[in-house]
């Protein structure tokens, strides 16, 4: 299917259907009427973010040009629960490992994350609804296939999300050029979830308050921070690592 849906009866069938959906862009100008009030209430449903835009935002970025002011964006997998991420640990007989993505917005780098959390053995994938890149054929292009083997969850609030896996006794371990200890000295071998923030921001203020601790990756010279994926693929390979112990 492709990533980009248009118009009114085409979407709420998709929704009607249980397809799994990133978003849908709604312009600000449209009539209001039965559609789109059934448009709002399945997404409301369904908590599948509607965002407001700019008409000829929604005509930029259609395909057919019979979009009728309405565009959604098709995910290429069904998301899961949290219980769902910590059943999948408990049929592996292992300490749950999972990775949270604080906001990666650019589909390359969710892409490269996913490929790399499969192949050093992370348990499940948590992501946030807004402003971040969601599951497209991008996406599952650049994870080689990963996409289709890694479970993931996708989350309104990641500072609730947390909240709920400490309730579920795991640690949360920021990535962050603000932390104290190296991320090499942290111990990965215990349930544990690595928070990883977006392409040049880090981490939000209040997910950074929700981790239990926050470490960082050494760096000489002048460049502060590393590609996300990179950042990712070091901490995922040293959890690998200490788990092999």
């Amino acid at each position: 299917m492709a990533d980009i849906i248009e118009g009114k009866n085409p979407i709420i069938e998709l929704l009607r259907a249980g397809h799994p959906l990133n978003k849908i862009l709604l312009a600000s100008n449209i009539k209001a009427g039965d559609a789109v009030t059934e448009i709002l209430r399945l997404a409301r449903a369904k908590r599948i973010p509607v965002v407001r835009v700019a008409r000829h935002i929604i005509n930029n970025q259609s395909i057919t040009g019979a979009n009728q002011g309405v565009i959604a964006y098709a995910a290429v997998k069904e998301y899961v629960s949290l219980d769902d991420l910590i059943s999948v640990s408990a049929e592996k007989n292992e300490p749950p490992l999972y990775v949270i993505l604080d906001g990666i917005e650019d589909p390359q780098n969710l892409g490269s994350i996913l490929r790399t959390a499969y192949a050093s053995g992370i348990h499940g994938m948590i992501i946030r609804k807004r402003r971040a890149a969601g599951l497209t054929a991008t996406v599952a292009k650049a994870s080689a296939g990963a996409v289709w083997y890694m479970p993931i969850a996708s989350v309104s609030s990641i500072a609730q999300a947390i909240e709920t896996l400490k309730k579920n006794n795991l640690w949360v371990i920021g990535i962050d050029r603000s932390g104290e200890a190296e991320y090499s000295k942290m111990d990965l071998r215990s349930s544990t979830a690595i928070v990883i923030g977006s392409e040049g921001k880090g981490l939000s203020e209040l997910v950074r308050k929700r981790c239990d601790f926050m470490a960082h990756i050494p760096m000489r010279g002048e460049i502060t921070s590393l590609n996300a994926s990179v950042a990712a693929a070091l901490v995922m390979y040293e959890a690998f690592k200490q788990r092999r112990r």
